[in-house]
């Protein structure tokens, strides 16, 4: 790669940091940056690269989090460690299943949690700790640990707006508790993944390792704006997220 490529992608990681911090999706940026800057590599190479890069910013997220906000540990610890191995197994079998299948039911998912949180103005804006009954925590556990991270494994874009709005919904968690939460349970599932992908050959650990520096700077800023700012701002940058990754998803399946 020239210079002036390994520049973009490395702002393209900076900015995937931040996205990922503040709601998921930075790989919205940071895989498409990979593929049109390095086009000569395979997919799986763009697809293991891309997490080595993750790993860094959602678990530099996840610390900063852990500092100021309240992530909820009962429930992200056993949903962290069934991440691990449910990613992993989603990676394994990444191969075997067509993308294309899985883009119409993802823009469905997508588009039904857009409406939800238009419809739904105070969904995460204050907690609602009475909805916090035990069917819910073991629903809390086993849908980001197992459904989540398998689907992070097989292809991954949304992976943390999913988590976010996962504990919103069941939990009755703000936006910033959410994001704080999912971001352990993220950092499970990309280490599941890479730790596949590393095994087959596919990492590139040079342009790997700047990008998760760069990750972790933007992690950093996305990471004390969101909690700064609040539950209000994580909505606003959510529903852009959701907005961006149907039309991608859209673009891709239909353009």
């Amino acid at each position: 790669m020239h210079a002036e490529q390994v520049v973009l992608l490395l702002a393209a990681a900076v900015a995937a940091g931040w996205v990922d911090a503040v709601v998921g999706g930075g790989g919205l940026i940071q895989l498409p940056a990979l593929l049109l800057l390095n086009p000569g590599q395979p997919v799986a190479t763009a697809l293991a690269t891309n997490k080595l890069g993750s790993i860094a910013g959602t678990t530099s997220a996840a610390i900063a989090y852990a500092r100021k906000a309240k992530p909820d540990v009962r429930v992200a610890v056993p949903a962290g460690l069934l991440a691990v191995c449910c990613a992993a197994g989603g990676a394994l079998c990444a191969a075997a299943i067509s993308s294309d299948v899985l883009k119409p039911v993802i823009m469905v998912v997508l588009l039904a949690v857009a409406a939800i949180v238009v419809l739904r103005p105070d969904l995460g804006r204050l907690p609602r700790p009475v909805l916090r009954t035990r069917r819910r925590v073991a629903a809390a556990v086993l849908v980001p640990g197992v459904a989540i991270a398998f689907y992070d494994g097989l292809l991954g874009p949304g992976t943390g707006t999913f988590l976010v709005i996962a504990f919103t919904a069941l939990l009755g968690m703000d936006f910033v508790n959410a994001s704080a939460t999912s971001k352990i349970i993220n950092a499970g599932t990309n280490l599941g993944a890479l730790a596949v992908f590393a095994a087959q050959g596919h990492v590139l650990w040079a342009i790997g390792l700047a990008m998760a520096v760069c990750n972790i700077v933007g992690a950093q800023v996305g990471a004390h704006m969101a909690i700064n700012r609040g539950a209000g701002f994580v909505r606003a940058v959510l529903l852009c997220v959701v907005s961006a990754l149907v039309l991608k998803l859209g673009y891709e399946q239909f353009g």
